[in-house]
């Protein structure tokens, strides 16, 4: 699975219909562009490649000031939608995705009602807890990486990591029960998008 697909439909459905510079310039604010691959050229070819998979409407609006062909606006399609919830719960789920994915899915974690956000994410810990369990059955982190030369440093920087993981996801699913954050069905949530003509302070170098 690629962070890119669900980034954008994310994007777009915040916008409601959005051009594909809002698209980038939210994806910049968000910081995408640091830890994952939402570069300019891969969002503009993902809203292409989505309007022709049916997952976005593309409207043409008005032509450009600048003389060039007419701006193209992006909409979330019925099939859009459908794909955009299933990435989101396979972002949550999956353990061995890379971790941009997972940023992804935390990032539009709140479209989801607050119920099944934790179950997701128990599911996910459930899957890290059984690939460590099955890793630790000829390899344990307590007799050190030395039992496998230096190869067993490979895995005991991913069992480490695992621990890790585990420990975040643990602490998120107690702030979401706890109450934290504004889930889908209890009001207005959070939305980190921004005005057309409002500047973006943590933009990409053009």
């Amino acid at each position: 699975m690629s962070a890119i697909r669900l980034l954008v439909l994310g994007a777009v459905r915040q916008h409601g219909r959005a051009h594909g510079y809002q698209v980038r310039n939210d994806l910049e604010f968000w910081g995408a562009h640091e830890w994952s691959n939402a570069k300019p050229g891969s969002i503009y070819h993902a809203l292409k490649q989505m309007a022709k998979e049916g997952l976005l409407l593309a409207h043409e609006v008005a032509p450009s000031t600048a003389g060039g062909p007419p701006r193209v606006e992006y909409e979330m399609t019925e099939q859009g939608a459908e794909e955009y919830f299933a990435l989101l719960r396979q972002a949550l789920t999956s353990y061995d995705q890379k971790m941009d994915v997972l940023s992804a899915g935390i990032g539009f974690i709140v479209d989801l009602p607050r119920e099944e956000a934790v179950a997701l994410l128990r599911e996910r810990l459930a899957r890290l807890d059984e690939w460590r369990s099955a890793v630790t059955d000829y390899y344990t982190p307590e007799n050190g990486p030395g039992q496998l030369g230096h190869i067993g440093e490979i895995m005991n920087m991913w069992v480490h990591s695992a621990d890790s993981e585990g420990a975040w996801t643990n602490g998120l699913i107690a702030r979401i029960e706890g109450g934290a954050y504004t889930f889908a069905g209890e009001g207005e949530p959070f939305v980190g998008i921004l005005a057309d003509d409002e500047p973006n302070p943590y933009a990409a170098p053009r």
